[in-house]
This record gives structure tokens, sequence and C-alpha cells, in this order.
């Protein structure tokens, strides 16, 4: 990959945040690789040489590893600190490195926005049951909560003092549903299997698993029910069907100041701005044609 310089950083700056002292181990998928999509993994080994990065856009995720290192700094002797697990199921390795974890069991530590606080990111429930899994096969520990340490880079006290669903503080920790043990391990077979399926593929020149709604971060379509002049909706609903008949049970079904606007859906990660590989992908072209 090219790492570019469109804003002219300073070379100290340039070098810190080119770093990358990331590492699986000797292991076949990191669990922060498995939950992903093995498309968007393939693709980016594949054409590798023919992408760029601008060096800015590292910032947050150099921020991240930071936070990590100065809490890692101060984990204290009650808890095992960024260990790197490693569990071999149907002959491939698979590891994670925990940030922390204590006699409850696993706590990971996430630089993000208050957005993704305020709504639910499946992706943080996978990777701390893939985690809870790990230590199970790995070491025989089990756990009974899984958390998620949340520090908000967008945080505004203003936001917190005004509205009582906002994150009262810039940090905060948030419990994380945790899977039955049946459910980790069918999960985890699953994941595994996608991902040698995709390997097995790619090998053979074959057409790659696509990319999941979730993996592509779909926003379905929704319908609203609304007044013409208004950009607020009444009512906002999954189908044609349910808006139609809300404006109907309220009286304004012939109404002609009244409208069903169709919000249209939208793969959010598609966007070339997030996927740096969606020009070599035959689901994005198909779905751009």
């Amino acid at each position: 990959m090219k790492i570019t310089n469109h804003h002219n950083l300073s070379p100290p700056i340039v070098k810190a945040l080119s770093r990358d002292d990331y590492t699986r181990g000797a292991s076949h998928r990191s669990v922060t690789q498995l939950i992903d999509s093995p498309r968007i993994r393939i693709l980016r080994e594949r054409h590798w040489d023919e992408l760029t990065e601008d060096v800015s856009e590292k910032m947050w995720s150099v921020l991240g590893t930071a936070v990590h290192r100065i809490f890692e700094d101060h984990a204290g002797d009650d808890v095992i600190s960024e260990e790197r697990l490693f569990v071999e199921v149907d002959g491939w390795i698979i590891s994670g490195a925990i940030d922390v974890q204590d006699q409850d069991g696993p706590i990971d530590y996430k630089c993000t926005s208050v957005w993704s606080v305020i709504h639910d990111k499946p992706e943080w429930e996978f990777q701390l049951n893939a985690y809870a899994w790990l230590m199970r096969h790995a070491k025989d520990a089990e756990s009974r909560s899984l958390r998620i340490v949340a520090i908000m880079r967008d945080w505004n006290r203003r936001e917190a003092e005004r509205n009582d669903d906002y994150p009262s503080a810039p940090i905060q920790t948030i419990n994380i549903k945790r899977w039955s043990d049946q459910e980790q391990d069918q999960y985890m077979r699953d994941r595994i299997k996608l991902h040698q399926d995709a390997e097995f593929a790619s090998f053979n020149d074959e057409p790659l698993p696509p990319c999941s709604d979730h993996e592509r971060w779909t926003r379905p379509t929704k319908y609203a029910a609304k007044k013409k002049t208004n950009k607020r909706a009444l009512r906002v609903f999954d189908s044609m069907t349910e808006a139609d008949e809300y404006l109907a049970a309220q009286g304004f079904a012939d109404s002609n100041a009244h409208e069903v606007e169709v919000r249209e859906g939208t793969h959010t990660r598609c966007d070339q701005n997030w996927c740096r590989v969606a020009e070599f992908c035959d689901q994005w072209r198909d779905d751009n044609d």
C-alpha cells in the first residue's frame, strides 16, 4: 500500500502515524479478522500494491493504540493485560490479544464515537464473545461478564447536560450480552468455515463469498409517513403497507397534504471512502451498474 501525505504533515508526524506494530502471532486468523468479511481481506491482499491511504487517516488508529498503552501500563497485578491466546479448530489456529482479563471475563478498550455508544454495535458482541470463547478453550476460564470500556473522542459536555440519553462522561463501561457456550462454539465454527471456504475459492480462482448485509453496514429502505411540507416524518416504517395503513388510520389516506416518502436503503461500507477495495469488487460493481 502506498502512503500519501496530501496535507504536508511534518516528517516526525508522518513517521509516528505510519508505524504499525500489529501482529496476529502464529495464527491463520485473529478474532478481529475472523469476525470481518473474508472478501474484503482477500481483495486487500490481492491488490495491496495498488491501494493508497493518506497518512492523516491513521490518526484515530494511533490515538487508540496510545490509549491502550497508557491503560496497559497501569493495569495492576490483579488482572492479565494484553495476553494473546491461541486455539486450533479444524486445522486453523485462531488468536486474539485481549486487552484485559479479570476474574469476571474479558474487557476491551475502544477509542470510539458517541454514536457507537448510543447505537448498538453488533461487532462488539461478536468480538467479546469470541474472546470469551478463546479464554474458555485456551485456558479453561469461564467468563461471567463481557465488557467494553468506551473512550468517546467526540464527547460533548454541554450535550450531556441537556440530553438524558447522551453519555454522562467521555469514558463509559458497557456490558455486552454473553452468549451460551454452545452459541459461541457455533459462531466460531461458522466464521472459520466461511473464511476457509473463501480461501479455497480464491486459490481456485472461483467467485468469493459475498459480503453480508451486516458486513456492508446495510441500512434498509424505510418508508416515512409525513406532511409534504415537512421534512420530519410523523412515523417511519419498514414497509410501504405499514406506512399507508398508518395514514389511513389517521384519516390522511386521501389527503393531498400527506405522503409516504421512500428513503432508499444503502450499503454504507460499500462507499469507496469506506471500502478501499470497492473498485476491485464484483459485488460492488454489480450494485452500481
